[in-house]
């Protein structure tokens, strides 16, 4: 059953993986515990797949749990295309598809 979700949440990027340029944010908590709560085929590492939308630039991807949310990676396509830095905020239109 596909969800749809709207938030606006600040890019960080993980720290873990310092080499990599791997940048997130975070679904806020509520959304992430109705999507953790639907009902759905297990996948790999407990992923979500989603198609994701900032600014004009839309794609699909997987939303990814942490200890209390979900995470959305940030391809570089979509920072350049976005001009998208860490600590700004940005408004997510998120659909599962799944």
């Amino acid at each position: 059953m596909r969800e749809e979700y709207r938030f606006t949440a600040v890019v960080y990027r993980w720290e873990e993986r310092a080499a990599d340029s791997w940048f997130f944010v975070d679904v806020p908590g509520e959304l992430s515990e109705e999507i953790r709560d639907r009902p759905r085929m297990p996948r790999g590492f407990g992923s979500v797949r989603v198609s994701a939308t900032i600014g004009g630039t839309t794609w699909r991807t997987s939303i990814f749990p942490g200890k209390e949310r979900y995470a959305l990676p940030l391809k570089r396509a979509v920072r350049e295309a976005e001009g998208i830095e860490a600590g700004e905020p940005v408004e997510v239109h998120l659909e599962t598809l799944e």
